[in-house]
């Protein structure tokens, strides 16, 4: 009988609509494993099923939902079902067609086994997850590109308001400048607490703060204006008290020899940064990624050839979002400086941190 490679598997594409499911699918599907399907409004995330036809050419022999947020270069498998050789054959076959980076895998349902021999490696499972969402216990990925990217800890930030803190403890863990077993949420709301400017965290702070916590790394920040940042959505009272700290902080990097850079980082600034072995914190908008226009930090840490890859300390829940989109997440680099640019007056900051 031919190999999978000598008559590749004959796959289906079609779009995941809650309301109008194929008759196949619901034939093939455990009731369990469609109610996980089926719990979140996955409409952001283009979700579509990838099929293998049976061999009656009547019927499917496995299917598997399929996901990614936008703007990113990966494909997510929610679950395998059927044949699921076969499926992992189509998915990867759809992902390259697609010039992708890689292909992640929720470990609901998934065997180590079934994982191995379709060429997707274990991810390590995450120290934390965020705040209201839930993820398995396990995932997988196959990259699709030649090169390794060094896989850091994922943890989730446990508040809405501690991005900030937990990538610059990501970025420390991954450089092996933290211990591992220092990581926890003490940790987390600690360093927090000596950068934010109530709530959120904005670049001299969160520099000023990284400084202090570890001498021994160089830091710079990087942010184009000399205005107080990531505070024009709040009344003009709760302001005037927050620019007061922020000009503090710009006063304390002076002082302790955290330079401050005005110019934006382009994507090859990252590249450049990450081939140095050093860790980007950089602030972006939500507004591709999740649909709302809220800053947030992630840390850059690997590249591939059309895509810088990421750690999103945060998952959205609410469109079937987990630590296994947020973790090893490829952008490409025009969509990253997109991002990049945030809040009303589209202002770029980005904290380098380099090696001790």
């Amino acid at each position: 009988m031919p190999s999978r490679q000598e008559a590749p598997v004959k796959k289906i594409v079609v779009a995941f609509v809650p309301d109008a499911l194929p008759d196949p699918l619901r034939r093939l599907v455990r009731q369990d494993v469609l109610e996980r399907w089926l719990s979140a409004d996955r409409s952001l995330h283009t979700p579509h099923v990838v099929a293998v036809e049976a061999a009656d050419g009547q019927d499917w022999a496995a299917a598997a939902l399929v996901t990614a947020r936008p703007h990113t270069a990966y494909l997510k498998i929610v679950d395998a079902v059927g044949d699921v050789p076969a499926v992992l054959e189509a998915v990867v076959d759809h992902a390259r067609g697609r010039e992708l980076a890689q292909v992640s895998w929720e470990g609901w349902t998934a065997s180590p086994e079934d994982a191995a021999a379709a060429g997707f490696a274990p991810l390590r499972p995450p120290l934390a997850l965020s705040e209201g969402a839930p993820g398995p216990a396990t995932g997988y990925i196959r990259r699709l590109h030649d090169g390794a990217v060094t896989e850091p800890p994922y943890y989730g930030q446990t508040t809405h308001f501690t991005c900030g803190a937990v990538t610059a403890l990501v970025a420390q863990a991954h450089a092996g400048v933290m211990p591992g077993e220092e990581f926890d949420r003490r940790a987390e709301l600690s360093l927090w607490r000596e950068a934010t400017n109530f709530l959120a965290c904005e670049p001299v702070g969160l520099g000023v703060a990284v400084h202090r916590r570890w001498p021994s790394s160089p830091v710079t920040v990087h942010l184009d204006t000399d205005h107080p940042v990531l505070i024009d959505h709040l009344p003009a009272g709760e302001q005037e008290w927050r620019a007061v700290l922020q000009s503090a902080s710009r006063t304390e990097a002076e002082r302790i020899g955290v330079p401050i850079d005005p110019n934006p980082l382009s994507s090859t600034a990252i590249r450049e940064a990450i081939g140095r072995q050093e860790s980007v914190l950089l602030l972006v908008s939500l507004a591709a990624m999740q649909g709302f226009d809220v800053p947030h930090w992630v840390l850059c840490h690997g590249v591939t050839p059309d895509a810088i890859v990421i750690e999103d300390p945060w998952a959205n829940a609410a469109t079937g979002d987990t630590w296994v989109d947020a973790h090893l997440l490829p952008v490409p680099d025009p969509s990253l400086v997109t991002m990049s640019a945030v809040s009303g007056d589209r202002v770029h900051g980005a904290v380098i941190i380099g090696g001790a």
